[in-house]
């Protein structure tokens, strides 16, 4: 299986966007989005996906964090996209239940070429930080719709909404390292009766 490496760059009057990832990676993140908490859910992702991610984003934040964090989730994906190529020889699915003392999350994903998000998580704060509970939707759907994946979301308990983001993030980067592994079994075989994904 060839390298999953990919850089993107993505530039409108109202982001600057520049994303590497390495899906084989060791855990590190580098990342400069301005959103303090965005970037403590984004060290979770390379963390427990094992991923390596290189992030650099200006926004229009004077405005509100809105179009950081969309714009964030669609360079993503889109780097997830030309990461892992025609996904000949991976797992194609994974999934992750992640607790964090009263909070339990679980999300579970599908390298499938059609983008869905069907996500349920009732944050019980509208702000983290500053950080609009919202905007994790928005930031999610970016994602799945530029990295052609099926992604289920489930906050299935918790009242801290810290907790509650954090499992959600911790079982994303679980699912993705699950699902984008070398499966040894697969020898490179497209993981799909159809023939491609």
């Amino acid at each position: 299986m060839s390298a999953l490496i990919a850089t993107v760059s993505r530039d409108t009057q109202e982001t600057q966007i520049k994303v590497s990832v390495n899906l084989d990676g060791e855990g590190r993140l580098t990342c400069e989005t301005g959103v303090p908490f965005l970037d403590h859910m984004l060290d979770q992702v390379a963390r427990h996906g094992m991923i390596d991610l290189d992030i650099h984003a200006k926004g229009d934040r004077h405005i509100d964090d809105h179009h950081t964090v969309e714009d964030l989730g669609i360079t993503l994906g889109q780097a997830f996209s030309k990461a892992i190529g025609d996904k000949r020889g991976i797992y194609r699915y994974g999934h992750a239940y992640v607790p964090l003392d009263e909070a339990l999350s679980r999300v579970v994903v599908d390298f499938s070429g059609r983008p869905g998000l069907y996500m349920n998580a009732d944050f019980t704060r509208d702000t983290i930080g500053r950080l609009d509970t919202q905007l994790f939707q928005e930031f999610f759907q970016g994602f799945v719709n530029h990295a052609g994946v099926t992604l289920h979301i489930d906050n299935l308990k918790g009242f801290n909404a810290h907790h509650q983001a954090e499992t959600i993030f911790k079982a994303f980067g679980r699912a993705l390292r699950m699902a984008v592994a070398e499966d040894p079994r697969m020898a490179g075989q497209m993981p799909s009766t159809k023939g491609c994904l």
